[in-house]
């Protein structure tokens, strides 16, 4: 398939009740791993592909590192293939649009856009975060791909539980506008509770993506809520490097 048909086919499998399940990778050995595990995707998680080569989360792994693991990852599979891109590197349009440029080079055909202002305080004003994606979408036409943007907010991420329902009203109005400014889907890490889980899919335009932690343990758990899509964000990275860690010890054991 072309880049623009991948793109099409990806926005295809987000079906509000079954749910795409992402397996979130780092590089182009487990993006091999989970495709020939039976995948229909593939998507990186920042954390896991910064912390797989040195880096902390947040944007500290460059740009010119990161993308040519995109592009690697891209070639060791015939899947689409969507890239945590954080906040996009820029903060203002310009810049972004050419990042986004960029990744689109690679062959991939979605990524996670944040609204937190990374290595900031707080989230984007809503106007900002609009405005912002509407240059990633400008971009993506420009290169004649449907990019998949998958607008995230992270209202949830940033607050304690107990505080989540104090964000809803504001997380509603962050889905219809990113919707309306170009946005594929909402992300929305770090809640868990079903009942406003269930209260976005019903309100949101967009499918909607959970990141699977806390209340949320099984992907027909959330399919029932109306989830369009699942994500495990950095917990197979530290899965597997629990496993190496454990694998050392026993052996140095033995």
């Amino acid at each position: 398939m072309s880049q623009a048909d991948k793109a099409a086919a990806f926005a295809a499998l987000h079906v509000p009740g079954t749910p795409l399940v992402i397996y979130n990778i780092w590089d182009a050995g487990t993006a091999k791993a989970v495709s020939q595990a039976g995948a229909k995707a593939i998507a990186t998680g920042s954390w896991s592909v910064a912390e797989a080569q040195g880096y902390p989360d947040g944007e500290h792994i460059p740009l010119e590192v990161l993308l040519p693991i995109a592009k690697r990852i891209v070639a060791s599979t015939d899947l689409p293939v969507s890239i945590d891109f954080e906040g996009g590197y820029a903060t203002e349009p310009d810049q972004l649009a050419g990042n986004i440029t960029a990744l689109i080079g690679t062959g991939a055909i979605g990524l996670n856009f944040e609204d937190q202002v990374v290595g900031g305080d707080g989230l984007y004003p809503l106007d900002t975060q609009v405005t912002r994606i509407k240059a990633v979408r400008a971009a993506a036409d420009a290169a004649g791909v449907p990019l998949f943007i998958n607008a995230r907010t992270d209202l949830f991420l940033k607050s304690k539980p107990d505080a989540h329902a104090d964000h809803m009203a504001e997380a509603l109005d962050r889905a219809a506008a990113y919707a309306e400014a170009g946005g594929s889907g909402f992300f929305i890490p770090g809640l868990t509770d079903h009942d406003m889980i269930t209260q976005v899919c019903e309100a949101a335009s967009l499918p909607v993506n959970v990141m699977m932690r806390g209340k949320l343990s099984s992907v027909s758990q959330v399919a029932a809520l109306g989830v369009a899509r699942t994500s495990y964000g950095p917990g197979p990275f530290a899965n597997a490097m629990t496993q190496a860690a454990e694998g050392f010890t026993a052996a140095a054991a033995s």
